[in-house]
C-alpha cells in the first residue's frame, strides 16, 4: 500500500502541521514563499499574538537593560575605558554566538514530528516566509529565556565587576543583530556596505542556505570556511 505524502494546507494554522512532513520538512521549509502577508501559526488568538513582534520593541525593551548592566559595572569600580573595552568584548562574543546559533541550532537537520515543529517555530518559519515582518525579530520573552544561561555562564567565568558590562555588550550585540536582520529584509539600501550585507544575507535565503550564516558580519564565515561559493571566488581573484 502506497502512503500519500503529507501536504501542508497554507490556509490553516501551520505549526502543528509541519511536523507531519517528516524527512520532507527540510526540502519544504527551504522553498520560500515571498509575501509580506504572514501565515497563521496557531488557532488560538492568544498563542498567535505571542508569535508576532514589531521591530521597535527590541531596542525599546533591551537598551534600558543594557544601560542598567553597564551601570552595575560602573558602580563596582570599572573606569570608562574598562567599560568600553568590556562592552566591546561582549559585542565580539555575541558575533560568535550569533554565528554558532545560526549554523548549528537554527539550521539543525530534523525529521521527527516534534523536532520539525520546534525548528519551524525557532527558525524554519523565517526561511519559509522570509518577508514576514512581524516574525523577523525575537519576542522579548524568548530573548529573556535564552539570556539566562548566558548571564549565568558570564557570572561564573568573569570577575564580578566585569560580568555586567560583558553581558551588556552581548545584549547590545543582540540588539544590533536583530535590527540589522530586520533592515536586511525590509530596508532598501542603494549602495555600500548595507547593500552588500543585504545581498549576502538574501543569498543565504534564496540560493545557498547552508552557507553565509553571519548576519552582522561575515567574519566567522571567513574563519570557519562557510562563505558562499560565489563570494569565496570573488575573494580569490
Amino acid at each position: 500500500m502506497v502512503t500519500k505524502a503529507f501536504s501542508v494546507d497554507l490556509n490553516k494554522p501551520l505549526v502543528f502541521q509541519v511536523g507531519h512532513l517528516g524527512q520532507e520538512y527540510q526540502r519544504w521549509v527551504h522553498q520560500p514563499i515571498v509575501s509580506k502577508e504572514g501565515p497563521r501559526f496557531f488557532a488560538s488568538d492568544l498563542l498567535e499574538s505571542l508569535t508576532r513582534t514589531v521591530w521597535w520593541v527590541v531596542p525599546l525593551v533591551w537598551l534600558p537593560v543594557v544601560c542598567w548592566f553597564v551601570s552595575l559595572s560602573v558602580r563596582m569600580g570599572l573606569t570608562p575605558p574598562q567599560v568600553a573595552g568590556t562592552v566591546g568584548g561582549g559585542i565580539l562574543m555575541w558575533t560568535f554566538l550569533e554565528y554558532t546559533l545560526h549554523r548549528f541550532l537554527f539550521h539543525i537537520k530534523t525529521k521527527s514530528y516534534w523536532a520539525n515543529t520546534l525548528h519551524y517555530l525557532l527558525h524554519g518559519c523565517h526561511h519559509k516566509h522570509p518577508m514576514d515582518g512581524l516574525r523577523l525579530v525575537f519576542p522579548p520573552a524568548a530573548t529573556a529565556i535564552l539570556s539566562v544561561p548566558l548571564w549565568t555562564v558570564i557570572k561564573l567565568l568573569s570577575p564580578p565587576s566585569f560580568a555586567p558590562a560583558l553581558f551588556a555588550g552581548g545584549l547590545l550585540g543582540y540588539v544590533m543583530y536583530d535590527l540589522t536582520h530586520y533592515y536586511l529584509h525590509h530596508g532598501k539600501p542603494s549602495e555600500g556596505v548595507s547593500q552588500n550585507r543585504k545581498r549576502y544575507h538574501l543569498n543565504h535565503h534564496f540560493k545557498v542556505h547552508n552557507k553565509g550564516f553571519g548576519i552582522t558580519s561575515s567574519m566567522w564565515d571567513i574563519v570557519f570556511g562557510t562563505i558562499p561559493q560565489s563570494k569565496a571566488a570573488e575573494k580569490s581573484r
